[in-house]
Order: structure tokens, then C-alpha cells, then sequence
């Protein structure tokens, strides 16, 4: 089977088995004749369900047209991030709610959202070190005292790992970033100038004398999830540091991080010969400044990278979008350009109308996917890959009103709703693989457009458009060598994918 028809078959399987609603028209015939000879790959998904990820063939312009005034041209020369994937979070709930389908719809869903061949081709993903508010029960890795009780738990054994097992399988590349929402409560203190003992899964703070054993910790998780054959590409300290409210939490300003790191982290990873990347932050754009104890807390990662030695350490810093605007981004990438910046977590529920399918889908591409990429963000992570028809399971004192990315139906764990960022993560994979470029863009623009370009590593290129007007776009695609026209439907995301000969 050559690879277009191929592509029709994934599109058929896709839609049939995630469970994912088709829409009207998209009845999809996977022997229908395939245009001959070079042509462009396109995925389009309407904010009215209308098309859902549907592929199909765009042939390229019998005469290269660079003139129109709808053009839009690539220019591979103006470089800047290189990317390292996009993905959802495999949380102990997601892990659970998969491990109830049965074998092959599981196989079937994992390939779809996983597979470079033949789906969606996530290539990132995140997970909890310890427990998280999407978690089966509260716990750590070492919940006995003494470093020396350290032991992977049964959500690691019985859930996470054999899902990420399936994961790698499908897709070997995978990379995996490990945070945790609290350390062993034996480590926390109430406070770092009374330094009381503070056994609460919800906030505190880290107690200085445990620096060593908590990087001992990461240490230990780390080499054990190895030992499993579930590499750790990246790490952050804490989740939402500033956030002392989740169920699982603890508070950690930059200057203890900033300890933390220098003091302990950075070292022992050196001398163990972790090469893990380590992430800063891990929170919101806004550093959560409308409570008066963060006052002291904006732009956080800056404060960090001044100090040298710390700064040695780390790779850069991750984001959160639940506070603050994404502009915060451009500005921390311009402080310091040598630091990396990635974006690794947003949910969608019922605060943010998650069930409306058009305003999500246009929202979450025009500020989750390619707001984040056009400030330089090198991965985009969203939350709960998968939860169920009852927004769960989850912890008590964490979300109770999230969607994920898909929800399945609990009364049989078959049926499946896509939500929007199933597709918003799925528009970036698909066409934008890790280690490609983004690169500039000249010409037309339009401000019912937003849009990005890369160039992959294989030589070709990607382009990923919204179109939030209520009527259709054309544009006309140059690369320097080829062209060609597309009609971007009404309220509409389209991903690109072809070839060049430069």
C-alpha cells in the first residue's frame, strides 16, 4: 500500500476507532483514485465537526505562482527554535481509564494518537513523579521516612508504566518529562523560619536539611523508571510552585529553587551522570500575582539564570496558561535567548466552556498551540490525555470539573469524545516532527489567520493555519520553489506536509 493510501486508511481507522464523531460528509473511501505524482498532505478539522483531522491531497501549481496577494512564502533562512515534540500528560487517571479498554481498542487508540505511520504521531508526554491531583490515591515514592524506603508504588507498576510500555512500543522516540506535586511529606516544613514538621500532602514548604535526600529522590525515580525501560528526557522541581491550594502541592519560591538546584539537584545529577534536562517554573504566565506572597515572584526563571552556577543546570523553563498572557514568553526567551522555554500544561472544563467545540478549538489553536510555538516555546504539553465520562477519576481537593483531551464513556470504556485538544496537539504532530525548525514567513497576512512554518529534518516543510473568520480563506503556498492554493474552510485548522527538493 503506497503511503497516500495508507493515509486514507489511517483517516478511516482514526475515525472509527477513537469513536470519534465524523460529522456529515466525511465518508471516506480509501480506494479512491490518489492524484499522481508530488503532492501536498493536509489535515483539516472544522470548529463545527464538520471535518475531524480528515486528510487529503493538494497538488502543487502547474506554474509556480509567487505573486498572488494571497501568497504566503516560506523563508527556511530566517531560523528559530528547534522543536522537541508535542503531547498530552499520561496521569495515573488517563493510565487507569486506558487500562480499562479492552486490548485492541487500547492498541487501537494509542496507535492512532502515537504512531509516526500511522497516527497523530504525539512525541511527548508527561507524567507525575509520585501522585498528582489526577491520581488513584496520595502518595510519594518514599513515604516511610529515610531515602532508603524508596520504592516505585503501585500506580508506577500497575498503570503508568505498562501504558508507557504500549507507548514506546508504538513510538520508540517518545519523550517523557517526570514532575512532582509534592515531596514526601516527612520532608516538609510549615514554614522555613519556624521549620515545624508539616505532614500534609497540600502545601508546605522544603525543608533545607532535605535538599540532598530530595535530589536523591529524583535520582532514584529516575533510574528506576529505566530500569522499567521508560527513559526520562526531562524533569521540572514542582509542579505550580506558587500553588499551595492542589490536593497534592507545596510552595516553592525561586530563591529556594535557585537553593535547591545549585545545592543539590545540578550536583547530584552530575555526579550520577543524569543527563535528564532540568526545567524551571512550571506554573503561570502571571507568577500568580494577585496573591500578595507572590508579589516577589514575577518572572521567576530570570531570577534563577542570574545566578551562574544554577543557571549551568538547567535547560529552561516551562509554563502553565491559567493566569498572565503568553506574551510572558517573548519576554523571558528575550532576557536570556540561550535558555530554552516549553509549554507543559493547560486543561480545558467547565470553567472555559471545554464542551464547546468552536470556541475551544479556535482559542486553544490560537493560544495553546501556536501562540506558545510563535514565542518560542520547543514543546507544547497539555493535560489529561484521557479522563472519563466523569471527569475522572480524581483527587479530592484537584480538579472536579476538567475534560480531558478525550473522554471515554465509563459505563463500557468504548466510546470516545475527542475534544479540542486531541486536535490541537494532533494539527502540530502530525506534520511537525521533533527536530524540525520553525522558521519565518513573508507576504500575505490576514488577522483571521495565525499561523507557523518548519522545516523538518527529512527537508520537508510544515504549515499549521487557523482560520477564525466565519468565511473561507485562500492561500497560496511558496516555498522558494513550488506553490500551491488552498481554500482554508471557515472557522478551521489545516496541517501541511510536503516535500522539497532544496
Amino acid at each position: 500500500m503506497n503511503k497516500l493510501k495508507s493515509i486514507r486508511w489511517f483517516a478511516l481507522l482514526f475515525l472509527i476507532m477513537t469513536g470519534c464523531s465524523t460529522g456529515k460528509g466525511n465518508t471516506l473511501d480509501p480506494d479512491q483514485e490518489i492524484v499522481k505524482g508530488e503532492v501536498v498532505t493536509a489535515y483539516v478539522t472544522t470548529a463545527t465537526r464538520s471535518s475531524e483531522f480528515v486528510p487529503k491531497e493538494i497538488s502543487f501549481s502547474d506554474r509556480v505562482d509567487n505573486m498572488s496577494p494571497f501568497t504566503i512564502t516560506l523563508v527556511s533562512g530566517k531560523k528559530y527554535q528547534t522543536m522537541d515534540g508535542f503531547g498530552t500528560a499520561i496521569t495515573g487517571s488517563s493510565a487507569f481509564n486506558l487500562l480499562k479498554m479492552s486490548s485492541s481498542d487500547r492498541n487501537a487508540f494509542l496507535k492512532r494518537t502515537f504512531s509516526e505511520s500511522d497516527g497523530m504521531g504525539q512525541s511527548y508526554v508527561r507524567i507525575a513523579i509520585g501522585c498528582s491531583d489526577f491520581s488513584l490515591s496520595e502518595y510519594t515514592c518514599c513515604d516511610q521516612k529515610g531515602i532508603e524506603h524508596f520504592a516505585l508504588q503501585e500506580e508506577e507498576l500497575k498503570y503508568i508504566i505498562p501504558v508507557l510500555k504500549e507507548i514506546l512500543a508504538i513510538n520508540p522516540q517518545l519523550k517523557i518529562m517526570g514532575t512532582p506535586w509534592t515531596p514526601p511529606t516527612w520532608m516538609k516544613v510549615n514554614n522555613l523560619k519556624d521549620l515545624k514538621p508539616f505532614e500534609s500532602w497540600t502545601s508546605g514548604q522544603l525543608n533545607p536539611a532535605y535538599y540532598q535526600d530530595y535530589a536523591t529522590y529524583f535520582v532514584k525515580w529516575i533510574k528506576a523508571m529505566e530500569e522499567h525501560g521508560i527513559p526520562i528526557y526531562s524533569v521540572t522541581p514542582q509542579n505550580e510552585p506558587l500553588n499551595r491550594g492542589n490536593s497534592a502541592s507545596m510552595y516553592m519560591g525561586w530563591e529556594e529553587q535557585n537553593a535547591f538546584i545549585k545545592n543539590a539537584l545540578g550536583p547530584k545529577f552530575k555526579q550520577e551522570g543524569i543527563n535528564t534536562k532540568i526545567y524551571l517554573y512550571d506554573h503561570n504566565y502571571d507568577y500568580d500575582n494577585h496573591k500578595e506572597e507572590t508579589k516577589d515572584q514575577m518572572q521567576y526563571p530570570l531570577h534563577i539564570y542570574a545566578d551562574a552556577q544554577t543557571a549551568t543546570f538547567v535547560a529552561g523553563a516551562a509554563y502553565h496558561n491559567y493566569g498572565g498572557d503568553k506574551s510572558e514568553l517573548l519576554t523571558i526567551h528575550n532576557a536570556n535567548p540561550d535558555k530554552e522555554l516549553i509549554f507543559t500544561e493547560t486543561s480545558i472544563g467547565e470553567w472555559n466552556d471545554g464542551r464547546n467545540f468552536e470556541k475551544r478549538l479556535i482559542e486553544d489553536m490560537e493560544e495553546v498551540a501556536l501562540g506558545t510555538v510563535n514565542n518560542w516555546c520547543k514543546a507544547v504539553i497539555v493535560w489529561n490525555l484521557m479522563l472519563d465520562s466523569e471527569k475522572g477519576p480524581f483527587r479530592p481537593g484537584g480538579c472536579n470539573s476538567c475534560f480531558g483531551a478525550v473522554d471515554i464513556d465509563k459505563a463500557t470504556y468504548k466510546t470516545i469524545i475527542c475534544n479540542s485538544h486531541y486536535f490541537i496537539i494532533g494539527h502540530l504532530s502530525s506534520v511537525v516532527k521533533p527536530g524540525a525548525v520553525r522558521i519565518g514567513t513573508s507576504g500575505y497576512t490576514d488577522k483571521e489567520l495565525v499561523y507557523s512554518a518548519f522545516r523538518n529534518a527529512d527537508n520537508s516543510y510544515a504549515f499549521i493555519v487557523l482560520n477564525k473568520s466565519s468565511m473561507p480563506k485562500k492561500i497560496n503556498l511558496y516555498d522558494g520553489e513550488k506553490s500551491f492554493v488552498h481554500e482554508v474552510p471557515a472557522k478551521a485548522v489545516v496541517s501541511y506536509r510536503w516535500l522539497t527538493n532544496k
